[in-house]
């Protein structure tokens, strides 16, 4: 699972007001060089949650080079192009956990995919 789709996701149990940002447990990452397109960048960047992106990014290990808060002139900045690029679209969780910030319950990621399937219970 990649940050760009970490980001997009939330907790869907039902009664659960605060399912966003999953916390991520890490068991193994993986990278994979991804196509560089500066444009694509530019384009989802006002979509990410910053703050959730950071704390996945540090989760995954892959926070640096992404500063604490960027204005969207960091976008001219080759740098931060290519560190944005690098934890957004060439770092996957392969194996672990995504965690719901309210009810602490598990999602396993296996083989870069998560399963958010709820219990009948959860519906």
């Amino acid at each position: 699972m990649k940050l760009l789709t970490h980001n997009m996701l939330s907790c869907h149990i039902k009664g659960v007001k605060n399912g966003y940002p999953f916390l991520i447990e890490v068991i193994k990452v993986s990278e994979h060089e991804a196509d560089f397109d500066p444009d694509f960048l530019k384009h989802i960047f006002p979509r990410i949650n910053w703050p959730a992106f950071l704390q996945a990014a540090e989760a995954m290990g892959c926070r640096e080079g992404l500063p604490e808060a960027p204005t969207e002139t960091a976008l001219e900045d080759e740098q931060f192009q290519k560190a944005f690029h690098h934890a957004l679209l060439e770092v996957t969780l392969e194996e672990g956990s995504l965690v719901c910030p309210e009810t602490s319950r598990k999602f396993p990621v296996a083989k870069g995919i998560p399963n958010m399937l709820l219990n009948e219970d959860e519906c």
